[in-house]
């Protein structure tokens, strides 16, 4: 008998690898970066995973966070010789936030797992 295709997890993999090899050059794989999550915040809404809804706070603020990445990149950047200061680089702190709150949660996730079968 052949077993059926669970795309859920397979979607959830991928999105852990991406979310994890893009942070080898965050400015390069910020597109990796937010597909990955994307897929998470997918997966886990597929399943109703109890963090569902953080996974999906973690991917919006990944998105915002990169389209104001390559909104000010276009601009010319910001601080050293540009016309923006440095301030402006506040602007893109829901990326790297919106990450580590996906990486906290995969690894929460990971412990409670472990911890509750070896109960």
């Amino acid at each position: 008998m052949k077993e059926k295709t669970n795309w859920k997890k397979i979607a959830f993999i991928t999105g852990v690898v991406a979310l994890i090899a893009g942070a080898f050059d965050p400015l390069e794989g910020s597109v990796v970066i937010a597909a990955g999550s994307g897929l998470i915040a997918l997966s886990t809404w597929l399943t109703k995973d109890r963090h569902y809804k953080l996974f999906i706070t973690g991917f919006i603020s990944i998105v915002i966070g990169v389209c104001l990445l390559f909104f000010l990149s276009s601009l010319g950047g910001f601080g050293g010789h540009s016309s923006l200061s440095w301030w402006w680089g506040l602007l893109i702190l829901p990326y790297p936030a919106g990450w580590l709150l996906s990486v906290i949660l995969l690894l929460v996730r990971t412990f409670k797992k472990q911890k509750l079968q070896t109960l």
